[in-house]
């Protein structure tokens, strides 16, 4: 039990108690022989008054009593020294999984309440196979006590059941072949009525059904020499902010210990305390990018090796071979230059239409296919899933348009920006991709501007000063040829205009014009 200040733990404070189980015979049992020896008899007592706060026959809650019961009952004093050692017995339970403690501020009395969620036993199975109990009540008997409280709670099988556990058969019933239930009829006044009157706490939902982030998830995880720990302690009675917190987490998918992560970031919180909701934003966002790029990866190293493993099984008795599908006269693309010599127009849509675009970039380049080349349609095939004829179709408009001319560069963001564009408008069938890049050849031909690829292909410039250029615009004289020669009379008057200027400069008059 966390506790900082003894003041706000005294025998005023209210308190009620919870529990969702009952003990049976043997749980009494480990009780006694297990857990006391770990927590001692007093920590042990403490447990089976707060148990029985609620009828043995019930589960549930208890009333609201003071803590005046407790000190009381338990014969402690209420004063310091009474309330540490109530507060260290409650500690030990909850060290050894028996009691969760939760304090509750109320806003009208401005003061705290306390609930006490006792939980069951483990059983043997579970307690011998948790290492760190097994080795504290190791520390506390010792160890052949231990191996003789164990063999205490087994009685073993009879040596001629034994050997015949080989050939076990489970011939038991399943549910449904004795009962029938009518699922034709759905009762909504039973669901409701069976919700409202719920005795088991549910925990807070997100809207898509997951359980919301808890202050006790975050500070938990929380590391304690943060110099954000005391923004975060701060979030315990701030339900506003734990509201924005399980927003961004449900925004970008984020675990508790993303959100710890985050939260532990230099920015996030304000002087104040409260939480930054664009610096938590953009921290996220570059969080879930990034795990975007893992997971895309991962799956095209995994689709790796399935084809990997589909290559190898190509030799099986039945072969999985799609069969090959024709292409309909109206939907023929041109044979690009570089195939004129190698194939006619019946093969090369043939060959658009059946192959694998593996095996189409493969014969579009004398050698080995550019690596960056072959990732940019690996994610397109892998992650976008586009079709795989239409991914050839898309490659045949690429490198056709690139060897048309032009400085149009196949860069990885003209190739994801057609992609998309195909997968806005749903093409997914080769005749729509036939249909698309026709379209987009009309449209690049007008000069349209507000084509997908041509948009993708243009860099765009940015100037200053408003959009005019820095530097003023010099006009240049440009000789169009449309002067015609110079005449002999002409050229003798221009060089007597000439000598009179010369000798109007000589004698110190100034020049007229």
């Amino acid at each position: 039990m966390h506790m900082s200040n003894l003041h706000h733990f005294t025998e005023h404070h209210r308190y009620c108690v919870s529990r969702e189980f009952g003990l049976s015979a043997i749980d009494v049992r480990m009780l006694g022989s297990v857990y006391q020896p770990m927590v001692g008899a007093f920590a042990i007592s403490l447990y089976r008054l707060l148990f029985e706060h609620v009828p043995a026959e019930s589960i549930g809650y208890s009333g609201v009593e003071q803590q005046r019961r407790l000190f009381m009952t338990l014969g402690i004093e209420p004063n310091e020294k009474g309330r540490k050692s109530l507060i260290d017995q409650a500690s030990r339970l909850e060290a050894v999984g028996l009691l969760q403690t939760c304090r509750i501020y109320v806003q009208e009395t401005d003061d705290y309440m306390y609930e006490y969620e006792l939980m069951p036993p483990l059983s043997p199975a579970d307690f011998f196979a948790t290492q760190h109990l097994t080795l504290l009540l190791r520390d506390k008997i010792g160890k052949f006590a231990v191996l003789s409280l164990r063999e205490q709670f087994w009685n073993r099988e009879p040596e001629e059941w034994s050997h015949r556990s080989i050939g076990k058969e489970n011939i038991s019933l399943p549910f449904y072949d004795i009962f029938q239930l009518n699922t034709h009829v759905i009762d909504y006044e039973l669901e409701q009525a069976l919700a409202e009157v719920a005795t088991s706490r549910q925990p807070g939902l997100r809207e898509a059904g997951e359980p919301a982030i808890g202050y006790s998830d975050i500070i938990l995880r929380f590391p304690r020499e943060s110099v954000n720990r005391m923004h975060v302690e701060k979030l315990r009675f701030d339900h506003n902010q734990m509201g924005v917190i399980n927003y961004v987490a449900r925004k970008y998918k984020l675990s508790p210990q993303d959100v710890c992560r985050l939260l532990d970031e230099d920015g996030i919180f304000s002087p104040d305390g409260e939480v930054i909701l664009d610096e938590l934003q953009h921290k996220a966002s570059q969080h879930f990018r990034q795990d975007m790029k893992r997971q895309e990866k991962r799956e095209i190293a995994a689709a790796k090796v399935i084809s990997i493993r589909a290559n190898s099984g190509e030799d099986k008795d039945e072969p999985m071979v799609s069969p090959e599908q024709s292409v309909e006269m109206e939907y023929y693309v041109e044979v690009p230059p570089q195939f004129l010599s190698k194939c006619d127009v019946h093969q090369y849509n043939m060959m658009l239409r059946n192959e694998p675009y593996t095996r189409l970039l493969q014969t579009f380049f004398p050698g080995a296919v550019p690596g960056q080349l072959m990732d940019m349609f690996e994610k397109i095939d892998l992650n976008y899933k586009l079709s795989g004829e239409v991914i050839n179709v898309l490659i045949h408009y690429l490198m056709t348009m690139v060897a048309s001319g032009g400085d149009q560069r196949m860069n990885r963001n003209f190739v994801e920006a057609i992609a998309s564009n195909m997968l806005v408008k749903q093409v997914n069938t080769y005749e729509k991709a036939v249909r698309y890049i026709r379209d987009q050849s009309k449209v690049k031909g007008k000069g349209t501007a507000g084509s997908a690829d041509k948009a993708a292909a243009r860099p765009r410039s940015y100037p200053k000063n408003g959009g005019r250029s820095g530097k003023p615009e010099i006009q240049i004289a440009v000789d169009d040829g449309q002067a015609g020669a110079v005449s002999a009379e002409e050229f003798a008057v221009m060089m007597k205009k000439a000598a009179e200027i010369k000798a109007g400069k000589k004698k110190g008059v100034p020049d007229a014009t």
